[in-house]
């Protein structure tokens, strides 16, 4: 039975469960996934600070003539409170006084002696950070799950959170099948390809925040495929093969993850490119088996393997989508199943489909900025359409 995509995708997220956390520096956090929420350890900022190089004063004699009691750089202590016609000397950062409640731009001031000063402008505002205005001590300032990019490294930084917790990172082996196969580095003879998918896997994998290792080559024999499998299945949480999941004589993949006690959940999926994709379950670990073509790798990792992976960490993935009008029209002749376009966004701030001549096209992806769906049912959709981009 085929399933919808949405079919699928349920299924194979609802499978996804959890592989445990450690701690990890606080330099090595980038693109790890939070497996408990952060308190604060204190208020931020810790003290009313002053937004502006100027003077701290009050804010009832911006009209008089000043005395500067004193100057404050930034991580001193004031030792003065600023009183009636008073005001203090105070850098970006630093502390303000008791006593004061507004700072002035030095823009604003003129200095009628050396020792005083006298604001000029017509108005101010307080320029003021208030104590506990951006966090307040026990605050949760990050949530679990949280897919940790710089700014929020900056924010476990301020908090003193320097060894975070943070999911484990799924161990995924990518094997590819097909004796027409070679690698990249040999030249291939009459009948033969060159292995691009385990490359392509191997960085998609790599992006998503997952280990990855690349097997290599089974050749179209049940031993062969099996022997790689068994060692793949052992070592990792995922397993993902590329080839031999369609209906061909030597199409073994789903015979053999069955052999290996592997549990099929869909063996196809109405999508286009990408129908004979593979999903099951053990005890030991998860295995997709995708198409050979390399579009139809690239595809179904993008809008199904990714997020698996990073819901195995615990984050909810939600990919980067841009909305944009189809700048030509798009018509299909078979509507049957959901199909997924690479598309480029132009100068005249459109979207149009790039020269794609089908899921061997690998490098039409390199023209494309994202690919869009056109859902199941839909034969035409007209020039100016709002289109979704899933960025790529």
């Amino acid at each position: 039975m085929m399933l919808s995509f949405e079919e699928a995708f349920d299924i194979v997220l609802s499978s996804a469960g959890q592989l445990g956390a450690e701690s990890v520096n606080i330099s090595r956090a980038l693109n790890r996934v939070l497996a408990e929420d952060v308190e604060s350890d204190m208020d931020l900022p810790p003290f009313n600070k002053s937004a502006m190089d100027g003077f701290a004063c009050q804010r009832a004699d911006l009209a008089n003539e000043l005395t500067i009691v004193e100057t404050i750089p930034a991580g001193q202590v004031p030792t003065k409170t600023v009183g009636k016609n008073q005001c203090a000397k105070i850098m970006t950062g630093s502390m303000v006084p008791a006593g004061a409640d507004c700072v002035v731009m030095k823009e604003y001031i003129e200095s009628p002696t050396k020792n005083t000063v006298r604001f000029i402008g017509e108005k101010t505002a307080d320029n003021i950070c208030r104590k506990a205005e951006d966090i307040k001590v026990g605050d949760i300032v990050l949530r679990k799950g949280t897919l940790l990019k710089p700014q929020h490294i900056a924010v476990l930084a301020s908090v003193g959170n320097t060894q975070p917790l943070v999911a484990k990172r799924p161990r995924v082996a990518v094997i590819a099948t097909g004796t027409e196969l070679v690698e990249p580095a040999s030249k291939p003879e009459l009948s033969q390809i060159r292995n691009s998918n385990s490359f392509q896997l191997t960085v998609q994998i790599e992006s998503a925040g997952a280990v990855a290792e690349n097997y290599g080559i089974a050749g179209d024999t049940d031993e062969a495929i099996d022997s790689l499998f068994k060692k793949a299945l052992d070592q990792n949480d995922v397993v993902l093969i590329s080839g031999g999941v369609s209906v061909g004589d030597f199409d073994f993949v789903p015979r053999i993850l069955k052999q290996n006690n592997i549990d099929l959940l869909f063996d196809k999926i109405a999508i286009k490119p990408g129908k004979p994709t593979v999903f099951g379950v053990s005890e030991k670990a998860y295995c997709f088996g995708l198409p050979g073509n390399p579009v139809s790798t690239f595809v179904l990792f993008e809008i199904l393997v990714k997020p698996f992976l990073y819901k195995l960490m615990g984050h909810d993935y939600k990919p980067h989508n841009i909305r944009m009008p189809l700048g030509e029209s798009v018509k299909r002749k078979k509507t049957k199943r959901q199909r997924w376009l690479p598309m480029a966004i132009t100068q005249s701030g459109t979207v149009k489909p790039v020269e794609y001549h089908g899921s061997a096209h690998i490098s039409s992806l390199c023209a494309a900025d994202g690919l869009t769906r056109i859902d199941v049912g839909v034969g035409e959709i007209e020039k100016g359409t709002m289109m979704e981009v899933r960025l790529i």
